[in-house]
């Protein structure tokens, strides 16, 4: 694993795509503050770049650094919420620009995974995380199902090709700064 993450993290840092398991599905990754990076993953996905792309990051000491408030109520979700919640905030910061919503929000998850974990921290800021398949296509529930466009579109296949015991996207909810929760995805 120690191997995976090194090559994972050389790429990221280059300015590359990394193919990786996630907490959820398999994810497509890049540098969160590297807009360039990030424009290859709308590219790759034949996206609009108008559909926002998750973050992940480590725990919340460093998803302070991307989010100029957190509600309270986030840190209850954390505590409580047994499967992967993406939650939706206001007010991002220190991202690429082009990772933000119109609405100036960014959805970030703090994933509950061994591998994603020590990724996050030899990296040490956020990673993009949106699911391996080209925009519109069914998300791919093994790695075995990820499309060859997709393969050979990233710069770095993370090799960690064991089956996930998820595999479906995380739920997603929004709290907005003035206090109002919404469900985006169960």
């Amino acid at each position: 694993m120690n191997t995976e993450i090194k090559n994972a993290v050389a790429t990221l840092k280059a300015g590359g795509l990394i193919l990786y398991p996630t907490d959820t599905v398999w994810g497509i990754g890049c540098d969160a503050s590297n807009p360039e990076a990030v424009k290859k993953i709308f590219q790759l996905k034949n996206r609009e770049d108008s559909k926002a792309l998750i973050c992940l990051v480590a725990d919340d000491r460093m998803l302070k650094k991307y989010v100029k408030k957190i509600p309270d109520a986030a840190y209850s979700i954390f505590d409580i919420h047994e499967e992967p919640i993406t939650i939706i905030y206001d007010e991002p910061q220190n991202l690429a620009q082009n990772l933000i919503a119109e609405d100036n929000t960014i959805a970030i998850r703090i994933p509950d995974d061994e591998f994603c974990f020590q990724l996050l921290r030899r990296f040490n800021g956020a990673i993009v995380s949106t699911s391996a398949n080209i925009s519109g296509n069914i998300t791919p529930k093994s790695y075995k199902e990820i499309a060859p466009d997709i393969l050979k579109g990233v710069d770095y296949v993370v090799n960690l090709h064991h089956e996930k015991k998820n595999t479906k996207p995380s739920s997603i909810i929004k709290l907005s700064n003035n206090g109002i929760v919404k469900v985006i995805r169960k």
